[in-house]
C-alpha cells in the first residue's frame, strides 16, 4: 500500500482541509487504509496535496474528531477504524448554521468553565507549562489555519489539567469545530478588526491562564465564562446586518 500516493486535492476547493477530510474517508472506508496503518508525515501531506500546514494540521484535526484516526505524539498519526465501525460521533460538517455554532457554545459553556475550575485545583507544573506553550503560540498565531490550531490546543491543554480523561476526551471529541469561525462565514466574521479580534481573545485566554496559575477555582471558572459568553455575543454581532450591529 502506497500512503504517500498523491492525494488528489482539487487546486481551489471551497475548503481545503474538508478536501483532505474527504478523501481520506474515502480511503478509509474503501478499505485502502486500514486500521494501523500510518498516514505520511504533514510534511509530506503538505508536499502531496500542495497546501499548508495549518491546512494539513486542521484535517487531521477532523478526521480525530470523526474517530477515524488518532496522532500518537513523536511516532505520527495512525488509522483507527474504518467508516462505519466507531460509535456514532459528532460529524464537524453538520456544524454550518449560525444557530449550529450558538448551540455548541451553550454545550462547551455547560463543561468547560467547571473544567477551567478543576484544571486550577489540580494542574501540575508540567501541565502549567504546556499550557503557558500553547497560550504563547496562540499570541503569535497570525493566519487563522494557526490561530484556530492554536486555539484548540490552549482549550485542550486546560482539558488535560482537569486530570480527569473524559474532559479531555470531550474536547477531542469536538476538535476545531467547536471554535465559531472553523465553522461561520469568514466574511462576515472579517468585518470585525482581525487585529484586535485577535488581541481581544489573547487577553481573555491570559485571564484563564492567571486564574489556572495561581490554583483560583472561581477566578478561573469565571475567566472561562467570561471567555465563551463573549465569544457567544462576538458570533451574534457579526452576523448582524450592518445596521443592527450593537
Amino acid at each position: 500500500m502506497d500512503l504517500s500516493a498523491p492525494i488528489g486535492v482539487p487546486r481551489r476547493p471551497r475548503n481545503l482541509a474538508q478536501a483532505l477530510v474527504e478523501e481520506f474517508s474515502r480511503r478509509i472506508g474503501a478499505g485502502e487504509l486500514k486500521p494501523g496503518d500510518r498516514l505520511p508525515s504533514e510534511v509530506e501531506l503538505m508536499e502531496s496535496g500542495g497546501v499548508s500546514r495549518s491546512v494539513v494540521r486542521e484535517a487531521l484535526s477532523r478526521l480525530q474528531v470523526a474517530g477515524l484516526v488518532e496522532t500518537r505524539r513523536g511516532i505520527g498519526t495512525f488509522v483507527l477504524n474504518a467508516r462505519g465501525s466507531a460509535s456514532p460521533r459528532l460529524d464537524p460538517s453538520t456544524i454550518v448554521t449560525l444557530q449550529d455554532v450558538v448551540a455548541i457554545l451553550d454545550v462547551r459553556m455547560s463543561f468547560e468553565v467547571e473544567a477551567a475550575g478543576l484544571a486550577a485545583l489540580r494542574r501540575t507544573e508540567t501541565q502549567l507549562a504546556a499550557l503557558a506553550e500553547a497560550l504563547a503560540r496562540f499570541e503569535r498565531a497570525s493566519d487563522t489555519g494557526g490561530s484556530l490550531v492554536s486555539d484548540f490546543q490552549f482549550h485542550l491543554q486546560i482539558a488535560h489539567a482537569t486530570n480527569n480523561r473524559y474532559y479531555t476526551e470531550i474536547v477531542t471529541h469536538f476538535g476545531t469545530s467547536m471554535f465559531p469561525r472553523a465553522r461561520l462565514n469568514t466574511l462576515a466574521i472579517a468585518r470585525l478588526d482581525r487585529q484586535q479580534a485577535h488581541s481581544r481573545l489573547v487577553g481573555e485566554h491570559e485571564h484563564i491562564y492567571n486564574a489556572i496559575a495561581r490554583q483560583d477555582y472561581d477566578a478561573a471558572r469565571a475567566a472561562m465564562r467570561v471567555h465563551l459568553a463573549n465569544s457567544r455575543a462576538r458570533v451574534i454581532r457579526s452576523h448582524q446586518p450592518r445596521g443592527e450591529e450593537i
